[in-house]
C-alpha cells in the first residue's frame, strides 16, 4: 500500500500521528502562523465544518469522522437548531 505520509523509518508503514504533528507544526511556523492556535485536530474540524457549510449532508460527515453515533457528530461540529430547521424548511416533499 502507498500512504501519503510513508515512514522513513519503516518500510511499508505510514509515519506516526506524533510525526505528523511535528510536521504540520514546522509547516505552520514556516510560513508565520503561531503554532499554539493551528494544529492537526483543528484542522480535522475545519475541514469537516467547512463540507457540512456547503453540503448540509451530516451522514457524509459522520463517515468521514468515524462517528458511530449521528449526536456525536452534531455535538462536534455545534450544529445549532435553526442550521436544523433551516435544513428542513429547504427540502420539498
Amino acid at each position: 500500500m502507498d500512504y501519503l505520509w510513508p515512514s522513513r523509518m519503516r518500510k511499508f508503514e505510514h509515519i506516526t500521528t506524533h510525526q505528523y504533528a511535528r510536521l504540520v507544526k514546522k509547516w505552520i511556523t514556516s510560513i508565520g502562523l503561531d503554532p499554539s492556535v493551528y494544529a492537526t485536530h483543528s484542522m480535522r474540524r475545519s475541514k469537516v465544518t467547512l463540507i457540512y457549510k456547503k453540503t448540509k449532508n451530516l451522514r457524509a460527515v459522520q463517515l468521514l469522522l468515524g462517528h458511530t453515533n449521528m449526536s456525536s457528530t452534531v455535538r462536534y461540529l455545534g450544529v445549532e437548531v435553526e442550521d436544523a430547521l433551516e435544513i428542513a424548511e429547504s427540502i420539498e416533499i
